[in-house]
């Protein structure tokens, strides 16, 4: 006589296969006992604070916005009135390298400053009048002069 033809793994197969339709079973029998919600009963709403809930919306919260209030794009950005020319002191400058940075007295913040922009002789502690300009890592410390 031959060997029988089941295997271990073909009997485990068969066994994942039946758990399988037994579940598929009970999912069809609980489906059956718990019928579906009709439609009205599962519409959600939204209401004035952008929260789902299932009640209606109250009709007296709401706001009519004209197509003409609408504004698509990005505002334009209104100009800086403020002084350009600004006030600060050098923190820290090396000369070997040709760079330091400047800190501005009204706001606390550090600027990149390069030697090509310093009008004159500068040292650090020194106080400093200057204008920002965008560099490529930053705004950068430019016409650097000796107050």
């Amino acid at each position: 006589m031959g060997k029988s033809q089941e295997t271990f793994s073909k009997k485990e197969k068969e066994k994942k296969r039946l758990k399988k339709r037994q579940e598929k079973l009970a999912r069809r029998e609980e489906r059956k006992a718990n019928p579906k919600k009709t439609f009205e009963e599962s519409i959600a709403y939204i209401d004035e604070n952008g929260n789902f809930t299932d009640t209606p919306p109250d009709a007296t919260k709401k706001s009519v916005i004209k197509a003409e209030d609408i504004v698509l794009g990005v505002p334009s950005k209104e100009p800086d009135e403020s002084d350009p020319i600004k006030k600060g002191k050098l923190e820290f400058y090396n000369n070997d390298k040709g760079y330091g940075f400047i800190k501005e007295d009204s706001t606390n913040e550090k600027y990149f400053v390069h030697v090509s922009s310093i009008t004159g002789e500068i040292l650090e502690g020194d106080k400093v009048s200057f204008e920002l300009e965008k560099g490529p890592k930053g705004l950068n410390a430019v016409r650097v002069s000796k107050i």
